[in-house]
């Protein structure tokens, strides 16, 4: 590819890229032949690799049926059967699933169904959803005003209603042990008093990570958390609402993070790994009582011409036939565990990796000035980028952000698709030394 050739594309940045040859599995290739193995899953989405034959068989399957049937006009065997495989796949009581394309309008859907519950019991007077700091949850304005991560929010605020916010539970930066109920007490008891402070009686819901995603780096809850922020959600009667945007699909060993704790909420949503970047693809999955309550009231105000795309939806299904035939949750927890293990044997040989924290195939470390104090390293390093660059000319793909609510800190997650080995994990230890080796002489660290 010619590096100087006008590209008429525009994103986020004006950095270019390798032209894609192709993607088989674990790997990608560029059109000079260079290999790549992704240690992102792109981002975070490529659960089951890049190709997957019975995938795209039953896709080419679906194509020969119909690529599209709009939903208002018929109903469609993929959707149909993709959404009984979901409820039956989520908590007991979750029933009732709503299609969308991605993960910014599945929280989307998921907050304005909580409003519409909330005017459908005649509480008119809820409509606050209460997020932590920092998170992030979409790129819809809904969705960003429940984000806490400064540089993407703060060019919006003249344009949203902002939500409140609790700290996120990082008991590695405020000295506590994460393995102690008490910590997970002191963070979920946080929620409580927002609630007090806000009017429990304005307060419509609570957004959570199971598991961080890029804002706070696979922050993994303290020990007893989750069920606490569900003992105060039914407390002060909001509703509790999972974003399993990053972690749902498996990647943590079960389909559902949440599922870890066995803590159930009353809407979740479900994206990126689920479609596995096949297709569009992601869920709404709420309480039958939620739906009921919605539809008895007139119904749904709300929708996205794409939901429930028959091609979308019959990649989804061989999507979760692909993770449950080849054991792929299980072998998500067994390598994802073994991932982790080499990157805290990391630490030994670098002083300026201050965390290695995660769950799974979904593993993250942090980088900082002083492990003692936790101390972020200068943000004019911008170490979140020239490790990132430093790793992909080793030919190892990684994803990283600003730690501490956009503006310093340096973390960069790990989550290579779930089919990855042993070998494969091997094969990112030694890029990503060689790509820290760099960046550590480059940086005088």
């Amino acid at each position: 590819m010619n590096a100087n050739a006008r590209s008429h594309l525009f994103y986020q940045s004006r950095t270019r890229r390798p032209r894609l040859a192709r993607a088989e599995g674990v790997y990608l290739w560029d059109v000079d032949g260079k290999r790549y193995l992704d240690g992102s899953s792109a981002a975070m989405v490529c659960n089951i690799g890049y190709s997957n034959p019975r995938v795209l068989a039953a896709m080419r399957r679906q194509m020969e049926v119909s690529t599209f049937g709009y939903r208002l006009h018929f109903e469609t065997e993929p959707a149909e059967a993709l959404a009984a495989r979901v409820a039956g796949l989520a908590p007991e009581g979750l029933e009732r699933v709503f299609f969308v394309s991605g993960g910014s309008e599945a929280v989307e859907t998921a907050i304005k169904l909580a409003r519409q519950y909330a005017l459908a019991q005649g509480q008119a007077q809820r409509f606050k959803v209460i997020s932590r700091y920092p998170s992030y949850h979409g790129a819809t304005l809904g969705a960003l005003a429940l984000t806490g991560y400064a540089p993407m929010t703060a060019p919006f605020d003249p344009m949203m209603r902002r939500m409140p916010k609790i700290p996120a539970p990082r008991a590695y930066l405020d000295g506590l042990d994460a393995s102690d109920p008490e910590t997970g007490r002191h963070y979920a008891d946080m929620l409580e008093d927002c609630l007090l402070e806000e009017g429990p009686e304005t307060v419509l819901a609570f957004i959570v990570e199971p598991v961080g995603g890029a804002s706070t780096g696979c922050l993994v809850p303290p020990a007893g958390y989750m069920a606490r922020i569900r003992e105060i959600c039914d407390r002060y009667g909001i509703l509790l609402i999972h974003d399993e945007v990053l972690s749902g699909g498996g990647r943590t060993g079960t389909f559902f993070a949440a599922d870890t704790w066995g803590v159930a909420p009353d809407i979740v949503a479900l994206s990126k790994g689920f479609g596995a970047g096949y297709m569009p693809l992601g869920a709404v999955v709420a309480h039958d009582r939620v739906v009921d309550a919605v539809m008895g009231a007139g119904g749904f105000v709300h929708g996205f011409t794409y939901a429930g795309n028959p091609l979308a939806c019959a990649a989804g299904l061989a999507v979760i036939d692909e993770i449950e035939d080849q054991g792929l949750m299980a072998n998500a927890l067994d390598v994802g565990t073994r991932l982790g293990q080499r990157l805290r044997a990391l630490m030994n040989r670098y002083p300026m990796i201050g965390d290695v924290r995660g769950l799974g195939m979904l593993q993250a470390f942090e980088l900082v000035a002083d492990r003692t104090t936790m101390a972020p390293l200068p943000a004019e390093l911008n170490a979140y980028e020239r490790l990132v660059e430093a790793a992909y000319a080793e030919g190892l793909i990684l994803y990283s952000r600003r730690t501490r609510g956009g503006y310093s800190g340096d973390h960069f997650i790990l989550a290579p698709p779930m089919i990855a080995t042993p070998a494969h994990v091997d094969e990112i230890i030694e890029k990503l030394t060689c790509a820290l080796d760099r960046f550590a002489a480059e940086a005088g660290l």
